[in-house]
């Protein structure tokens, strides 16, 4: 299976200019068997003062031009994240589209980040996990901040998924952190782990870039810098047992300890 990351930087103030632009890196990747591209990365998520007056609905540009463009290149494409407004409240949320251009999944940020940003302020929680299965393997969404959090990523491991798909708005001076993360949200699961992480600069914040994939031994595969790039790497789900199977880490949990008293 061919993984291609899709590692752009906003146009400032320019959404549809934006669009075209992760279009066309889109479609450079279109050998790709799965493409994945950053979180809010159609506006910036930094643009807090734009959440609400350039959030869409299903039937948004983004996810409509999306819908079409997988269906074009028979690819697996996820979204990143755009704000989606439902119901009067409004979610970083995410969509899974199949080479026929369905919504497989859509997964709404759980881990919102109130550190130096508005998010928690404007945004709503999402509150459930999502795994998908597909013809490919099961994949499992998470967005940014869920990196920090390692129950929910067990939690998918426990439903099946073999590949975490991570998309991302991760800035500087946490570059380490990122890395180190990724890695281990791999190993500890013994499952390959895909980002893809928002690079330049929004609203005077830097972002770390480095989108990866990573195996099942927190070996990362391939990996991007500080700038604008297409992140690709052939992976082989039959690592995921294979790892299981020589190392059987996952085997000797002991599930009493994540049970509540």
């Amino acid at each position: 299976m061919l993984i291609a990351s899709i590692q752009i930087a906003v146009v400032e103030d320019d959404k549809a200019a934006t669009i075209e632009k992760a279009m066309g890196r889109i479609r450079e990747a279109k050998d790709a068997d799965l493409i994945i591209l950053p979180e809010l990365w159609n506006i910036g998520f930094m643009s807090f003062e734009r959440y609400v007056s350039e959030a869409e609905d299903k039937d948004g540009p983004t996810l409509s031009t999306f819908r079409t463009l997988a269906r074009e290149l028979k690819v697996y494409l996820h979204t990143g994240s755009f704000v989606e407004k439902d119901g009067g409240k409004y979610y970083n949320s995410s969509y899974l589209l199949s080479p026929r251009g369905e919504i497989m999944v859509n997964y709404r940020k759980i881990h919102l980040f109130g550190f130096n940003s508005r998010e928690t302020q404007i945004l709503t929680h999402g509150n459930r996990m999502v795994v998908a299965e597909t013809e490919m393997g099961t994949f499992g969404l998470a967005t940014c901040y869920d990196l920090r959090f390692p129950e929910l990523f067990r939690r998918m491991v426990e439903k099946g998924v073999e590949v975490f798909l991570v998309c991302s708005a991760w800035p500087y001076p946490r570059l380490e952190h990122w890395i180190m993360l990724n890695r281990v949200r791999a190993l500890e699961n013994q499952c390959f782990l895909v980002s893809s992480n928002s690079v330049g600069l929004n609203r005077g914040s830097q972002f770390v870039g480095h989108s990866m994939i990573v195996d099942p031994w927190g070996i990362i595969l391939a990996s991007g810098g500080d700038d604008e790039a297409i992140v690709r790497s052939e992976i082989d789900l039959d690592g995921v047992r294979s790892a299981r199977e020589h190392f059987p880490a996952l085997a000797d949990r002991q599930e009493w300890l994540s049970r509540k008293e």
